[in-house]
């Protein structure tokens, strides 16, 4: 059964990057025994993400120069990029760029995804939309230590504890791992 999976980083007062939308705070945590990502990226069959998040992994990682770099990142598997505007795409990459309300593509995603994961990259906004449909099924945050002055939330809604019921909580590395089920509102946990 495909499963919408809001995973990310955020800092420990919940920010997922800074005020120009970089992810240095991040990348400055020493990684060694952190979370290991390859368990959860077998289980992933389409990313989706936001235009910022997009652009910020394009930029980054440097893609649009060298494509081929691609595949180490998302393999041949769908990335959905929810935007309003044209954005470039790396040469080879299957990129499919949506615009509007999220519940209208839930079909779409759950049939490209076959029997696995929807990744909700990000960002914090999108995962709330995804929320608030009642599509998101599981968040998954890695807290590190560090933390932001201000930049882009975690989660910017109000969700309450009758709403999230913790699954695990682990130290990898430097980070906290929590993953928490999201229940539907009035639901028993």
């Amino acid at each position: 059964m495909t499963r919408f999976v809001y995973y990310t980083a955020a800092t420990l007062n919940g920010f997922l990057a800074d005020e120009e939308h970089s992810l240095d705070w991040l990348f400055a945590v020493e990684d060694t025994g952190g979370p290991d990502m390859a368990d959860f990226m077998n289980g992933v069959g389409v990313f989706v993400e936001g235009s910022s998040t997009y652009e910020w992994v394009l930029q980054a990682e440097n893609l649009l120069a060298e494509p081929h770099r691609w595949q180490q990142f998302y393999g041949s598997r769908p990335t959905y990029v929810f935007s309003s505007r044209p954005l470039p795409v790396p040469d080879g990459a299957d990129v499919r760029f949506v615009n509007g309300d999220v519940a209208a593509v839930l079909g779409e995603l759950r049939a490209v995804a076959g029997s696995r994961n929807v990744w909700v990259v990000g960002g914090g906004e999108l995962a709330g939309q995804f929320l608030d449909c009642g599509a998101l099924d599981e968040l998954v945050i890695t807290f590190a230590p560090a933390t932001l002055a201000a930049g882009a939330p975690l989660l910017p809604r109000n969700v309450g504890a009758d709403r999230l019921k913790l699954q695990s909580a682990s130290q990898q590395g430097q980070f906290a791992v929590l993953s928490y089920a999201v229940l539907t509102p009035g639901s028993k946990a």
